[in-house]
């Protein structure tokens, strides 16, 4: 008896204890790729039409993995297959880490993401059909908000803490860190540094960062007496990087009086080659006008190693994985999961996808697919590097650190709550009822972008956080709607798994097409009319919603049904 307890538990495992790291760990790879990315590689100086390009490709294994569903389905069990994808991909994180030192570094870590894509795509046909196999509809339903709130927490590890951690060791490794103070003068004893006096004698060894004046003080702005508010200062290196090497300078306030700083238009990134390292680049520090009194602020320049930084944290975040696919050996249940002995030939396809597109509503469904993520598509391809680009190219010009916190903290509770929530409120009321309101709280809040992008908030401003925790709540809450109706629409079919697959390929085909084409678009609009044209994108999804076909009691619990 004792035995048959013992098997019985293993097969109907709570699923807290294997839903939130399942779909942790899915989340993983799919944010790093498709997202992250962006901010290694812009970090790194490929340019955004370049790697927008390249990464919206990989969307392609999720876009096709219809064409080996069938596979997962009938060959070995849903369990097996998520336990070995993970540990591939555990593996292949810690190698990308490695490839980030390469010479050739891109098209490496382009071809090693490209196996990640694969092994992800495999993984994620895998394990949504575990989560239909080992849960009732109800379940599913309740479930779907927390699935989604740890799937999009992963988005935010890969968005938040990674960026974070590289921050960190950015600002701790490479050329030593230089440090000075900047004192707000009267302006009738200020005296501008004249870059005449600026000479550079080339010095040999690892370069060092140079910053002129070695005094720096900026007049405190006189209405009606001195128009002078700012002070020029110069930066520059003492000896030239490695033929290829780029070194990356960023300047910034640390501490002291936050009435002296770099001006809303301006970041404090500066790139450094054999080409120019001994010709200053200029800098502004600007005193807020309503200064009065002289005070300091304490200024850091620092150049880190960037392909370090990287390495470390994904390197970090592959021993992670790999801990986490032996922790699913263990937690994950063992439903039974009846299997027949079929040849996967071009009947089973044939079956596979007539049952899908036979279905009532058919239409409507394809264009919901496709097209409700038209936005959000191109959207999270241009935000990141909309995030850390430069001020005076139109972005907000946070360091990866701060694009981290932001991401990482208040962006990750809203998610958090938004998720949840929207599980909670369809199981209550049920996806018929709930689904326009999840929609417009999916896409209204990217609104928030064309403020960033009008205004440009300076960094650290109150505001880009509360956007990004607007942004990330509306996400949590909405994008629960369309993993619920694809849920429904799949339903009991007998090919389940094959058809949910059919589903989130369309999915990943909306956010592939649109994606490779962002760059594109955000290099002709600017980032401000992008995010106009991202808002009115959203509309052709929206409209589908009237036509769709769905069950008004679909994930419902029973009793309320009655």
């Amino acid at each position: 008896m004792h035995m048959t307890d013992s098997n019985q538990s293993k097969k109907s495992r709570n699923p807290w204890a294997w839903i939130p790291s399942l779909y942790f760990y899915q989340g993983i790879p799919y944010s790093i790729v498709m997202i992250t990315s962006g901010l290694i590689y812009k970090t790194m100086g490929v340019s955004i039409a370049t790697f927008a390009f390249w990464t919206s490709l990989l969307y392609l294994p999720w876009a096709i993995k219809p064409l080996w569903s069938p596979y997962i389905d009938v060959v070995s069990t849903k369990r097996n297959w998520i336990l070995w994808t993970q540990l591939l991909l555990g593996a292949a994180f810690i190698a990308v880490g490695f490839a980030m030192q390469l010479p050739f570094y891109f098209p490496a870590t382009i071809a090693i993401f490209a196996v990640i894509a694969i092994s992800s795509a495999s993984h994620d046909i895998a394990a949504d059909g575990f989560y239909m196999l080992s849960l009732d509809q109800h379940n599913q339903a309740f479930f779907v908000g927390i699935r989604s709130t740890f799937y999009r927490f992963a988005m935010l590890t890969a968005l938040g803490l990674l960026p974070l951690i590289a921050g960190v060791i950015q600002e701790n490794t490479g050329l030593e860190p230089v440090s000075f103070e900047v004192n707000a003068i009267p302006a009738s004893q200020y005296k501008a540094a004249d870059i005449a006096d600026f000479k550079i004698t080339k010095q040999e060894g690892i370069p060092k960062i140079i910053i002129y004046p070695e005094k720096i003080q900026v007049p405190i702005f006189e209405k009606g007496t001195s128009k002078l508010d700012s002070a020029v200062i110069f930066v520059a290196l003492s000896a030239s990087p490695a033929q290829d090497e780029t070194i990356v300078v960023n300047l910034g306030r640390k501490t002291g009086s936050k009435d002296i700083d770099l001006p809303k238009n301006q970041t404090g990134r500066f790139e450094f080659t054999t080409a120019n390292w001994n010709k200053p680049v200029a800098a502004v520090i600007r005193v807020d006008h309503n200064l009065t009194s002289q005070t300091s602020s304490q200024f850091r320049a620092t150049a880190g190693n960037i392909a370090f930084s990287w390495t470390v944290s994904l390197g970090a975040l592959g021993i992670i994985l790999l801990l986490l696919a032996v922790y699913h050996r263990i937690a994950l249940p063992k439903p039974v999961e009846i299997k027949e002995k079929t040849k996967v030939d071009l009947k089973v396809y044939g079956e596979v996808f007539k049952s899908f597109f036979t279905k009532p509503g058919i239409g409507p469904a394809l264009i919901f697919f496709l097209m409700y993520r038209l936005g959000e598509a191109q959207l999270v391809k241009v935000a990141t590097p909309f995030l850390v680009d430069a001020r005076n190219s139109g972005g907000i010009g946070l360091t990866s650190a701060q694009y981290g916190i932001a991401y990482g903290t208040l962006g990750m509770i809203c998610l958090t709550i938004g998720g949840i929530l929207g599980g909670v409120v369809a199981s209550k009321f049920g996806l018929k009822k709930m689904i326009w309101i999840m929609a417009f709280a999916m896409n209204i809040p990217v609104s928030v972008y064309v403020y960033l992008s009008t205004f440009q908030p300076v960094p650290g401003d109150i505001t880009i956080y509360m956007s990004i925790a607007a942004e990330q709540l509306g996400y949590g809450f909405g994008f629960t709607a369309y993993m619920l109706y694809m849920l429904s629409f799949v339903g009991e079919s007998k090919f389940k798994t094959a058809e949910f697959a059919i589903g989130t390929s369309l999915m990943a085909l909306g956010m592939m097409i649109p994606g490779m084409l962002s760059g594109f678009m955000k290099e002709l609009l600017g980032y401000q009319h992008f995010f106009i044209y991202v808002m009115i994108c959203a509309i052709p999804g929206m409209i589908a919603i009237k036509f769709l076909k769905i069950d008004p009691t679909f994930g419902i619990k029973e009793e309320a049904k009655g």
